[in-house]
């Protein structure tokens, strides 16, 4: 199957950049906990077994997430592959900013398999491209191993983080993504896990298709 953006396979699409001062939010202090502490969320309990978001630590990190991004079948979407310090300076990005986006590496049974990042939608170049909310959260997923891919773990596990969020972040009320639009699988994961397709969006990248799980109705879905 093709790799997927926040989706079953593997991630689609090089996130944008998520540079300090750019589109503040008046209700939120330029620094601090923007994303409510990921790590203390503690595991979810799925069907494919105990799932814990563990914050990347680059000097441990780095050369697994490194590897999965030059499986030729995400470089083809996130577009890191190369030597280590590629992706050791998008995480650094990251690492090193104010908050508003997180790297997670995602450990399913206490074993690594996916990289993950958490952020803040409503304060990221995003938000020029749709009517964001104040605390809009957005997710991307790579799902590292092929045996984990096209099996319907990147549905199990888009619900499953998307529910933490819900449930730990309360002032959000959407949790939002932007797979690339020509990526069937990944909008179809996004629908099967609670999201619903919001609108076509044009970013710098790509095409993408706006997916959306809101709070309202995240047991009707």
């Amino acid at each position: 199957m093709p790799p997927t953006d926040a989706g079953t396979d593997t991630g689609a699409g090089r996130p944008a950049p998520h540079p300090a001062g750019d589109g503040e939010d008046p209700l939120d202090p330029p620094a601090g906990d923007l994303l409510d502490t990921p790590a203390d969320w503690g595991p979810a309990t799925t069907s494919a077994g105990v799932f814990r978001l563990v914050p990347v630590r680059a000097e441990r990190d780095l050369g697994l997430i490194s590897r999965w991004m030059n499986d030729p079948a995400v470089a083809a979407f996130w577009e890191l592959a190369g030597a280590e310090a590629v992706t050791a300076a998008h995480l650094r990005t990251q690492l090193d900013g104010d908050g508003r986006s997180a790297p997670f590496l995602g450990v399913l049974g206490g074993v690594p398999m996916s990289y993950w990042e958490l952020y803040r939608a409503d304060l990221d170049p995003l938000a020029r491209h749709y009517p964001a909310r104040p605390h809009d959260t957005g997710i991307h997923l790579l799902l590292g191993g092929g045996a984990d891919r096209g099996r319907g773990l990147g549905t199990t596990l888009l619900r499953a983080v998307s529910d933490l969020v819900l449930d730990h972040r309360p002032r959000c009320g959407r949790v939002v993504a932007e797979p690339d639009l020509r990526n069937t699988p990944s909008v179809a994961a996004f629908l099967s896990a609670g999201f619903r397709f919001s609108a076509e969006v044009d970013l710098p990248d790509k095409r993408a298709a706006l997916m959306v799980r809101e709070r309202t109705f995240r047991d009707l879905l």
